[in-house]
């Protein structure tokens, strides 16, 4: 799942695709280097300057519609928890809500059932939309994780949504600290173990930069390290800032457990 954020203070290289020519020229170069989904937001996680509903729709909207003339086959996913936003990013080609903020808004999932798309189910520790944690703590964290996630999973197929249409995503960084990061990331497969399809968002966030010492630009290494972890530990979904990095580490784990060939072999056999 490749991300392109249609803001102007996203936290990694911001602005990067704020122009539509420079997010349509980042769309074709994910795809090439192999994307399968496209993750299009129009709010930044982070705390900042206001977004409006309108303000976010016009950020995503007219693009997700350019993206899916382009590319028809592409899996095409909306970033957002505003069922009004999830309402004009389906009605524009959208086939998956990611919704990061753990259905603070419980109109999204009934916008993901009415057209009858993919719905991604998060846990952000009961966080409202763009605020951080403060010594937010837990008596088991992946227990919470699991509960927020299965109820917000059953919750979407009450209201509609396919049940094979439904993402887990333990949401790295929302509502949790470095540590408890650093948990749910071990401990993950309890959470494939459920059966739901598992999405993780590890790219270059902090849990990743304070573990190891790095800033933003530096944190590539340490995300391909916890993208190889998930992978070996069932996880299906990868958002990723760096598409081609990202899909030889799970090329690589998918070989070493025998679920896919290596590419090439003349190693010892010329």
């Amino acid at each position: 799942m490749a991300i392109v954020n249609r803001t102007p203070d996203s936290f990694f290289r911001p602005g990067l695709t704020w122009e539509d020519s420079a997010a349509m020229d980042r769309v074709h170069e994910v795809v090439a280097e192999g994307a399968d989904i496209v993750d299009i937001g129009g709010v930044p996680a982070k705390p900042g300057s206001e977004v409006s509903p309108a303000e976010e729709i016009r950020r995503v909207a007219a693009f997700i519609a350019a993206v899916r003339a382009a590319y028809p086959e592409l899996i095409i996913s909306a970033d957002t928890w505003r069922h009004e936003v999830a309402r004009a990013a389906c009605e524009a080609g959208a086939d998956l809500l990611n919704d990061t903020w753990g259905g603070w808004d419980t109109g999204t999932a009934e916008v993901a059932a009415e057209f009858d798309v993919g719905l991604v189910c998060s846990h952000a520790g009961g966080l409202p939309p763009r605020t951080r944690p403060y010594r937010v703590a837990y008596p088991d964290v992946m227990a919470d994780v699991l509960d927020t996630t299965l109820g917000l999973a059953e919750r979407a197929v009450g209201a509609g949504v396919d049940p094979a249409r439904v993402v887990i995503d333990p949401a790295h960084d929302f509502g949790k600290n470095t540590w408890q990061s650093l948990e749910i990331s071990r401990r993950l497969d309890e959470m494939t173990a459920t059966g739901w399809p598992v999405l993780i968002a590890a790219s270059r966030k902090d849990f990743v930069g304070e573990t190891i010492g790095a800033d933003v630009e530096g944190r590539l290494a340490g995300t391909i390290a916890v993208t190889a972890l998930g992978a070996w530990l069932g996880a299906r979904i990868f958002r990723a800032h760096d598409v081609r990095q990202t899909r030889q580490a799970l090329q690589m784990v998918a070989a070493i457990k025998g679920d896919a060939a290596p590419a090439r072999i003349v190693r010892g056999l010329a």
